[in-house]
């Protein structure tokens, strides 16, 4: 990878949010350009919480002529707190800044890794707001004001929060107070169940994680109601065992060319017991605006079924967390005629094997580039 790009420092207040009193703005981010000229067409990523500012392709696009800007709404880190409407709000001031300030024609959506829904669900709100708001709130009068990209993409990306959430569930806890609570019938660790696990096995294992989930939800709303009627607006709560996807420890399910017996934290079974993982901590509307199966928008397909522009689906054969079924998806559910799908070696990150970068970032402008941008 040339080195002839450079970056810059953007940190904007959103409609819905002010600059904190400690004096850090809500939206940050670092923008990517080519070093001598102007970028005609520019990348935007976020997350739903991980800091994406220092993004793997910022450089690697830049450095083949495309903006990218690495972008942060204000709930990088504070996952627990989030609320889609408000993150929707804040990646459309990434969006305006890239038109206005850094003055790119075409916008590029990212949907990488958890990003995917996210981004998702800016390109379909952007075209029309259909979401409801979160029990409680009001659709924000700026939501009405997103701008709508060009181009998406979707990167090494899950479907949706609330659908890889439950994939990767662990059904046979029976106390969501008590991270050692276990219905031993349900033990996907247990060796007596496998793997390889059997059809019944998966069936019922597959039926309680998504339980699980609509038991969580339904709790919520009970127990919003509850507060609501001692005065209080909501509550914080812990999700424990959040690595126990089938699929990590069966190599037949979803074939690829993964390591089995891993995910992204390591040993699955590790992982499981540890207070690590997804959704570990939130309050009872950010469960319903992010993870709950039946009420969030920050379900994939809804949104993807509303984009129409040209898309791109690139997913890594060697994924430990995203599977072919996952990429599939994706790409069956964009409503767009002219989509793509692509699948190269490497990693979730591909950090391996070492061409992997770059020769992503190789078909993506390829792509862009037969598509005008």
């Amino acid at each position: 990878m040339t080195h002839d790009w450079k970056r810059s420092f953007v940190s904007l207040e959103s409609p819905t949010g002010a600059r904190n009193g400690a004096g850090f703005y809500p939206c940050q981010g670092l923008y990517y350009e080519p070093m001598d000229t102007k970028a005609r067409t520019a990348l935007i990523a976020t997350h739903y919480n991980v800091d994406f500012s220092e993004h793997y392709l910022g450089a690697y696009m830049a450095a083949r002529g495309y903006g990218f800007l690495g972008w942060n709404t204000r709930f990088r880190g504070n996952e627990g707190f989030f609320l889609l409407e408000h993150a929707l709000i804040d990646i459309a001031e990434g969006v305006r800044w890239l038109k206005e300030q850094a003055g790119v024609e075409h916008i590029v959506i990212l949907g990488n890794s958890g990003g995917g829904s996210l981004m998702g669900a800016y390109q379909s709100q952007a075209l029309g707001v259909t979401m409801t708001p979160t029990p409680g709130l009001k659709i924000p009068d700026a939501l009405e004001e997103l701008i709508p990209a060009q181009f998406y993409i979707s990167l090494c990306a899950h479907l949706g929060r609330p659908e890889v959430l439950t994939a990767w569930f662990d059904p046979s806890v029976t106390d969501e107070t008590d991270p050692t609570s276990i219905d031993p019938a349900l033990n996907m660790y247990d060796p007596t169940h496998g793997p390889p696990y059997s059809e019944e096995f998966i069936t019922r294992y597959r039926a309680a994680q998504e339980a699980r989930n609509h038991r969580i939800t339904d709790w919520c709303h009970t127990e919003l109601d509850r507060l609501k009627a001692l005065g209080l607006f909501d509550r914080a709560f812990n999700l424990y065992r959040t690595w126990a996807d089938l699929r990590l420890m069966d190599g037949n399910l979803d074939p690829s060319e993964r390591e089995v017996g891993r995910c992204y934290a390591g040993d699955p079974k590790v992982a499981n017991f540890s207070p690590r993982g997804i959704g570990l901590t939130n309050t009872l509307r950010t469960w319903l605006s992010m993870w709950s199966l039946r009420q969030s928008h920050c379900r994939g397909a809804p949104h993807l079924n509303r984009i129409t522009q040209p898309a791109l689906v690139v997913q890594s054969t060697g994924d430990t967390g995203v599977f072919p079924s996952d990429a599939h998806a994706i790409y069956d559910a964009l409503g767009s005629q002219d989509k793509t799908l692509e699948m190269i070696a490497g990693d979730h990150y591909l950090e391996a094997p070492s061409s992997a970068r770059d020769d992503t970032a190789d078909f993506i402008a390829a792509w862009l580039a037969d598509h005008g941008a």
